[in-house]
């Protein structure tokens, strides 16, 4: 008789790169990969390395819900393409610099995806309630 089991890979490694922000942070080429949770009582900035770092990836997840300011991800230029569905509805992404997850609005869980192809960022998220997440040119 043969005994077969199921090996997941990359469980570790996804566990190794989840990381919780509570203080505002700037993202280097290192941090490509990561899965940050949002969990601070009021929203911070984050903002996202050179768009010139092709394949940089990452994901933003609200995990627990602030009640004053937003957590905004800022790239440097207007280079933020794509979009979301906020409230069952297509929010879109077009020639951005800024994405809001915005307090009092927000529910744990919404998220966004990140990935640059060296010349934009392009996001796909998702946000329960309406106005949720924001995409705007500051």
């Amino acid at each position: 008789m043969s005994t077969r089991g199921t090996t997941i890979y990359g469980v570790e490694e996804l566990a190794a790169r989840t990381n919780t922000l509570a203080v505002a942070k700037t993202l280097t080429a290192s941090d490509s990969g990561n899965v940050f949770t949002l969990s601070a009582t009021t929203g911070k900035a984050i903002t996202l390395p050179s768009v010139a770092v092709d394949g940089f990836k990452a994901k933003f997840l609200v995990g627990a819900v602030f009640a004053t300011t937003n957590f905004t991800i800022v790239a440097p230029t207007s280079v933020i393409q794509g979009g979301a569905i906020v409230n069952s509805v297509f929010v879109p992404a077009s020639n951005e610099n800024t994405i809001s997850f915005v307090a009092s609005a927000e529910s744990i869980g919404d998220y966004i995806n990140i990935v640059s192809d060296g010349t934009n960022f392009y996001v796909e998220g998702v946000g329960a309630l309406a106005g949720s997440i924001t995409f705007t040119a500051v």
